[in-house]
């Protein structure tokens, strides 16, 4: 075990064998296995709890193939951290109120030995106190309200971490597990935001539906839950979907779609999400109740894309959404279950090369391991890589949708023997794994399908969503006043624009969001600019790809504080 200082060129400073950054599951798992190794770990969460910060649909799956599952390194977890098992997935293609449901239970249960709905703020905390009664054995523990700022490096060397509210803190080995926005990633140079469509926006409501109701409107007992997914004409041409996951006593419901294609169809988020709560299909669910607990956004990695085959430099290995291991394809969409085993493999890694004076080597085993394990290759499918070079070719695509959209393709997708295709196709993991990003497959295709098979919904919905205004004002903040943790380098409209209409705090005919735009008159002439107020941010990061601006988290504890995530 490493002492607990060492001594540099000039400064003392506090040090620990192994720093692990956030305590999600990826930070949680990798903090376990550091000490079930007997490694001294500290563990530096910026929320004032675990989950407090993030934001999920969401299902934690254990797969049969997965070298590590939550439940292999916490005991008890299914029963004292989760909500639901998920034991029905269906996926509904939508076409006005058209709905053909296909049954995606092969899908789901492929390498699939459990699958679990979860709140990440009930979750992650219990992973907290797990953690901290773990590493506080080695000499560690957790401490929460630290933003860790950046990397600490000695003759460009990366070994430790800075903090806003600590003094710099080394460590032999530093596992950043702190989220798509990772502030580590891109000090190390292994994340950047420049492009949009690497990335999925993800809008959330967790809505209040008693256990009981929720056994009688969805068909299920007490040990069962379901998980629907939305595709179709309801988003317009955005390309993305909706879902719906059963909770213990909520409901989590949301929309996750491109970011370039929100970007392109200049479409509000916010909007989108209402668009399928208020369509006549979860009538049959809600009747006239609506009651949401709470609004949340987030940004997710399109693994296909920016999964890091090499996630590591120096001392620094990422795991998690930091590494951009989030697998989203089709209706496979797995992200807390890859962090899991990237963290466990990641401490793994360490201790196997302990003692050797490289500082890459804990990097490259741990890449190894992620490549060995099978993580890398379902996070970054080779059959995509071949499918996209032709399949996302504007031309291609547009083609495609043409001949769909025409009358062969109409009878062709109506021929009966179609609908056997169609669900063999759908709980296919090789196809699915392959389907190229495209309108094709998010909003022709489905939207054909309900056209040509659905049954047509009857349901009067009378669901009213709450306003933005309205869900802002339910979100609890804790706002560092004189430090904002964003500044508009480019006040155009040119330069950030997008940010009005894309954040998902903010909107074109509201002016009490983030963003807001206001045309001025100079000199005989008008010009769109853009103002920012960051006190209602949720901290989703999407600005900082789609605006121009300097993005950091908040102080540690500052910002939204979310009870559900």
């Amino acid at each position: 075990m490493a002492t607990s200082k060492r001594t540099r060129a000039d400064d003392e400073y506090e040090h620990y064998e192994a720093v692990v950054v956030g305590c999600g599951p990826g930070g949680a798992a990798a903090a376990a296995r550091f000490a079930d190794h007997g490694v001294e770990t500290l563990v530096l969460e910026r929320g004032p709890e675990a989950g407090s910060k993030n934001v999920s649909g969401g299902l934690i799956y254990a797969e049969e193939s997965a070298p590590y599952t939550i439940d292999d390194l916490f005991e008890n977890f299914r029963e004292e951290a989760s909500e639901r098992p998920v034991t029905d997935y269906e996926i509904h293609n939508i076409s006005g109120n058209k709905v053909k449901t296909y049954d995606l239970t092969d899908l789901h249960e492929h390498d699939t030995e459990w699958c679990d709905a979860v709140l990440r703020r009930p979750m992650d905390s219990w992973l907290e106190q797990r953690v901290h009664e773990k590493t506080s054995e080695t000499g560690g523990g957790v401490l929460t309200d630290v933003r860790v700022d950046g990397l600490l490096r000695e003759n460009g060397e990366i070994v430790g971490v800075t903090c806003d509210e600590l003094d710099p803190i080394t460590a032999d080995i530093v596992v950043a597990a702190d989220g798509v926005n990772s502030e580590l990633a891109r000090d190390a140079g292994l994340m950047d935001w420049e492009d949009p469509d690497e990335w999925f926006q993800g809008v959330k409501a967790t809505v209040e539906m008693d256990a009981e109701t929720i056994a009688d409107r969805f068909g299920i007992d007490d040990d069962e839950g379901v998980a629907h997914l939305f595709s179709g004409d309801l988003f317009d041409d955005v390309r993305g979907g909706g879902f719906l996951y059963t909770n213990e006593d909520s409901l989590s419901i949301g929309t996750v779609f491109h970011l370039d294609s929100l970007v392109a169809e200049q479409a509000e988020p916010h909007e989108l999400l209402d668009s399928l709560l208020t369509h006549p299909l979860l009538a049959q669910w809600f009747r006239d109740e609506y009651h949401e607990r709470e609004y949340a956004a987030k940004l997710v990695p399109d693994s296909k894309k920016v999964a890091h085959r090499e996630p590591y430099r120096d001392r620094l290995v990422l795991v998690g959404d930091a590494a951009g291991q989030m697998q989203a394809q089709g209706p496979i969409i797995k992200g807390m279950n890859h962090a899991v085993s990237a963290g466990a493999l990641a401490a793994d890694a360490y201790v196997v090369s302990r003692g050797n004076a490289d500082p890459e080597s804990v990097g490259r085993r741990y890449t190894k391991m992620l490549e060995r394990s099978g993580t890398m290759e379902k996070l970054r499918p080779r059959r995509y890589d071949l499918a996209r070079t032709v399949g996302e070719h504007d031309a291609v695509a547009n083609a495609v949708d043409r001949v769909l959209e025409s009358p062969i393709g109409s009878v062709a997708i109506g021929n009966p023997l179609s609908k056997r295709a169609m669900k063999l196709a759908y709980n296919s993991p090789f196809l699915v794994s392959m389907l190229p990003d495209t309108a094709t497959g998010y909003v022709t295709l489905p939207s054909i399908i309900g056209e040509e098979h659905g049954r047509t919904i009857h349901w009067d919905n009378e669901i009213e969503p709450p306003s933005l205004e309205e869900r802002i004002g339910e979100l609890t903040y804790d706002t560092d006043v004189g430090n904002p943790h964003i500044h508009l380098r480019d006040d155009s409209a040119e330069a950030s624009g997008a940010a009005v209409y894309a954040c998902p705090v903010s909107a074109e005919d509201f002016g009490g969001g983030c963003y807001r735009s206001e045309t001025v008159r100079a000199n005989g002439s008008e010009e769109t600019l853009v103002s920012l107020d960051t006190q209602p941010c949720v901290e989703c990061g999407t600005c900082a790809v789609v605006a121009d601006t300097d993005w950091e988290h908040p102080r540690g504890g500052k910002g939204v504080e979310f009870r559900e995530g």
